[in-house]
Formats: structure tokens, sequence, C-alpha cells
């Protein structure tokens, strides 16, 4: 398959603040990958490292099989790239916007290609719309657009689906999964988790600049224990101590009594005794453990241990 990312190493420094703390990871080609964090996790600095818009300090990487630090112009035509600040031209419609991207690129985009583009993403009916006029939805989708210019090798989405509505969303998620099958490859941050748990194939979870977790979403929640809670919403107190005179481990969260279930043959049995709980119930429902569950837990450590460190 390939590798259409090698990182080695990585440091990007700012004084006596480190961004990005020696990071090493590699990306396959033709998967999507995506680069989970908290806030000043060092997500966006790495990934303007790999799109050639920042230097890194120390350490190598590799984009395309291209050392970056020997300069970016034999990699720029294969990328796609939205930034998560991104603005559209005011003045230019959409139309008008893919295709003068595709000439900034030296890339000709007819105008049946532009609105192609368009179409896939949905704005087929705002195409002839000055940019300051679209929604916030709408200039995401545009992005997207411009980014799929010259149908790059390498995507790099920085929370494309920010601003989007339920539905949007979904058809941008098929959009991502139609490039992939293509053999192409998808780089996306976002701080939805679901969306990565949905998409992405291979996940890295940053914290303070350094790698903290990895593995493909199942590999993940399976090693953090995989299992479903069954939630008795609004049992308080009173709840919580009735689950735990039946021998049931439990824990109160929000008014809300979590019982956690790990072994599948036990859940029937669980269920019996729960169904003795003599405690009124606003609700009563399953969840299975989710990839935020596994960010949580991982992240939540992380911080715990940097207060034990202070």
């Amino acid at each position: 398959m390939g590798l259409v990312i090698e990182v080695h190493d990585l440091v990007k420094a700012y004084g006596d603040v480190h961004a990005v703390e020696h990071l090493s990871l590699e990306v396959q080609k033709g998967t999507i990958f995506s680069l989970l964090g908290p806030n000043g996790a060092g997500k966006t600095t790495t990934v303007e490292i790999l799109e050639g818009l920042r230097t890194a300090t120390s350490g190598n990487a590799r984009v395309l099989d291209h050392d970056i630090a020997e300069g970016y112009a034999g990699i720029r035509e294969h990328v796609g790239v939205l930034p998560q600040d991104f603005e559209p031209f005011d003045r230019l419609t959409p139309l008008e916007a893919v295709r003068y991207w595709g000439s900034l690129f030296k890339k000709e985009v007819s105008k049946a290609d532009a609105k192609k583009l368009l179409e896939e993403v949905s704005l087929s009916e705002r195409a002839n719309l000055q940019g300051m006029r679209l929604s916030g939805g709408e200039k995401r989708k545009l992005g997207i657009a411009m980014s799929l210019v010259g149908e790059p090798d390498l995507l790099f989405l920085d929370e494309p689906t920010t601003g989007l509505d339920p539905k949007a969303r979904r058809d941008l998620w098929a959009l991502i999964r139609r490039v992939e099958s293509e053999g192409r490859t998808v780089f996306l941050t976002t701080h939805y988790l679901d969306e990565a748990e949905q998409l992405a194939d291979d996940v890295v979870i940053m914290h303070k600049g350094r790698l903290v977790a990895r593995g493909s979403p199942a590999d993940l929640i399976a090693r953090g224990g995989a299992g479903t809670t069954i939630v008795l919403g609004g049992a308080g107190p009173e709840g919580l101590a009735q689950v735990q005179r039946r021998g049931i481990q439990a824990e109160l969260r929000d008014g809300d009594v979590l019982v956690r279930v790990t072994n599948p043959a036990e859940m029937k049995t669980v269920l019996a005794k729960l169904a003795a709980l003599d405690v009124p119930l606003k609700d009563m429902y399953t969840q299975r453990r989710t990839l935020e569950d596994v960010f949580l837990t991982v992240v939540g450590a992380k911080m715990k241990e940097g207060v034990l460190e202070a």
C-alpha cells in the first residue's frame, strides 16, 4: 500500500514552549487518518508543518515521498487543503472561486468540472451567489470543493463539518469515503469524535504535543474496555445505593446511575437485578462505549498526570 506521510521525532518549539514534542507517525496510502486532541494539543501545528506552512524546529517529515525540508514545490500540486479558518473570496461566486483556485495551481478547471464539484458538496443552488452572502456551513462546503480541485492524492481536512447541518454532514462523510475508495488519502482533524469513529481507519490522539494513543477506532475502544453501559436516568443517590446493595458496581453521574457491563453473558442477570429496584426512573437505556469515551479517558488521565507533576 505504501506511506504518504512519514513523521519522525518532529519538534516545533516557540521559545520554551513546545507545540509538538518528538512526534512520530505514519499514514498509509488510500486510508482515512484522523488526528485528535484537545485544544492546544499541537494538532494544527503538526498539520501546518505537513502542509508546508510552518518549519519544524527539528526532526523530519516526508509527504508523498518528498522531504518537506527540501521544499514543497514537488508536493503542492498533489495536495488539497481545507484549513480550519477558511474564508472564501468575498466577491467571487463559488463557481468563479473553484475555477480561480485551480488556476493558482496551474490546473485548468472547466465550468462543467466546477459545477460537478459544487454539486458533490450540495452547493449547486448557491453557485452564482457572492461568497460574502454564503452561510458559515456553505463556506465550509465551498472550501471542501476547492480542496478537491485537481483530484489531489492527499487531502487535508481541518474541521470539515463545522457549521454543517446533520444531513450535509452525512453527505460529506459519503464524499470522504468516496475519495478514499478512489485510492486517495484523507488526513482528517476534527473535534467531532463520532465523525472520527465513523470515518477513520487509523486514529492518533495527541496531548501537549505528544502521541498518547494510536489505533483503529475499534482497537482503541476495545483496548479501553469494550462493553455496554446501562443508564438509569434520574435514579439518584438512592438508586445507586440500591444497585450497590445488589452487588453491582455502579457510579453516579449528574443524577443518573451508570452500570457498566463488560461481559455480555452477564447482561441478563444484571438487568434482572435492576428490574427489582424500587426507585422512580426518568429513563432507562443502554449505550456502548465510544471513541469519545476513550478520548476522555486518555486525555483525562494525561491531564491528571500533568497536575500531579506540577
